[in-house]
């Protein structure tokens, strides 16, 4: 059988080698060959057994001897897809509410230009919309970016900066981070903007940021009260899109890697699990800034309904109608000011208030209701840190001269992840 370059080098890639040069012998997994180098990843010095992170190149003209030493290691680089509900990593701690409906995540490695990188490319330039995360070891200048998340309407792109290196950029990523026609959806995105701008000279532009957009929210939602902290995102995905805390403890425990433990974004290949929580960082983004922006309108939308539904304009009144009189602020309009008192003053009933006038956002208090099936709703969203929906719905109801429909959002999927095989903590080197 006849095999030509291209189909050589798969066949190597993925197999476990001993390299002995000049000085040293070392053993990896070969993830990528060139005309002049050789990359592998998983390295360990076979003198002192000193383990190298992420991918190490050896330059072909020190290499004295190659030596197959082991069996093929699977490569997890392709196009994969899972459903959520594979993705919880203690499944014994997580609740389904229901288990016939899942939600399947296509995603797809990015980790070499002559195939994937183009194409992916290509898809991802025809989205208005984008959910954009990354993942490395520290962060701004003296951080390194392992990983590129860039999560579509029906797929997710994970690019693998490690082996990709600054030619990603050059190759097409600079122009969908800086084009102004594709909105980012960022969480928190100064650790991202500070690195690319720094090492890269690449400017974010047209972000929706989640943890800005979601203190806006707050500030609104308790009549001008600004909370203590920002919120991590799985406290924002768990507050705004109602998701179970047991289905985010990917996210809280991805939030809690020390230092030393973050630098298992640099083990390579990928072990699938870590792949798949690479996935599920972003695609709670686009549903997110949809819920946000209608929290962001709901006071005006509010408001116009209020409008419409004035006897204002009834015929016997049309007569009374002149240019001064119509300039004058609305009765409806100067409702706001009435309805921030009100949340304001249930605000500060429910929260804590710091020393600088700030509201303990996770931390409430629990306010006083009658009956106790309230108090049962109340303890159970005081767990959570929300503010309670029976305070929310009553900040737009009638109490305050304004009633707002019932609108339609678009639906968000209820993130489901099962048992993961093992936490991030077992991927030590």
């Amino acid at each position: 059988m006849i095999v030509d370059d291209v189909q050589f080098v798969s066949i190597l890639e993925g197999k476990r080698v001993k390299l002995t040069l000049k000085t040293e012998s070392y053993v990896g997994v070969i993830q990528r060959i060139t005309h002049k180098a050789l990359i592998l990843s998983n390295v360990v010095c076979c003198s002192n057994g000193g383990k190298h992170p992420g991918s190490t190149m050896f330059c072909g003209h020190d290499v004295r001897k190659v030596e197959f030493i082991h069996e093929p290691v699977a490569d997890s680089g392709g196009e994969d897809h899972f459903t959520v509900k594979e993705c919880q990593l203690y499944r014994e701690t997580a609740t389904w509410d229901d288990d016939d409906k899942e939600e399947h995540i296509k995603f797809v490695v990015i980790n070499e230009f002559h195939e994937k990188f183009g194409p992916a490319v290509l898809e991802i330039q025809k989205q208005h919309v984008i959910g954009v995360g990354a993942e490395g070891v520290e962060a701004f200048k003296q951080g390194r970016m392992c990983w590129l998340q860039i999560a579509t309407e029906n797929k997710v792109y994970l690019f693998d900066m490690l082996l990709l290196g600054a030619q990603a950029f050059k190759n097409g990523l600079s122009m969908i981070l800086e084009d102004n026609r594709i909105l980012k959806v960022i969480h928190d995105c100064r650790a991202i903007a500070g690195y690319l701008i720094s090492q890269f000279g690449i400017k974010l532009t047209n972000i929706f940021d989640t943890q800005v957009a979601d203190v806006v929210c707050f500030h609104s939602e308790t009549g001008g009260f600004l909370p203590n902290r920002v919120g991590t995102l799985e406290q924002v995905v768990r507050l705004r899109l109602k998701v179970p805390s047991s289905q985010l403890l990917f996210l809280q425990m991805k939030s809690q890697l020390t230092k030393e433990e973050r630098k298992v974004w640099y083990k390579r290949p990928c072990p699938v699990p870590l792949l798949k929580v690479l996935a599920l960082s972003v695609v709670h983004l686009r549903p997110l800034r949809q819920v946000l922006l209608h929290t962001f309108m709901s006071d005006y939308m509010a408001l116009v309904d209020s409008y419409l539904s004035s006897s204002y304009y009834e015929p016997d009144e049309l007569e009374q109608i002149n240019m001064e009189s119509v300039l004058e602020l609305p009765r409806e309009l100067r409702q706001l000011k009435q309805m921030h008192q009100e949340r304001k003053k249930l605000a500060a009933g429910h929260y804590p208030v710091t020393e600088q006038g700030l509201l303990s956002r996770f931390n409430p208090q629990s306010p006083s209701l009658t009956s106790p099936a309230a108090e049962e709703q109340t303890q159970t969203q005081t767990q959570e840190g929300s503010f309670p929906s029976a305070i929310v719905e009553s900040l737009s109801s009638g109490q305050v001269g304004l009633h707002q429909p019932e609108r339609s959002v678009t639906p968000t999927p209820q993130i489901q992840f099962s048992s993961l095989s093992r936490s991030f903590r077992s991927f030590r080197y």
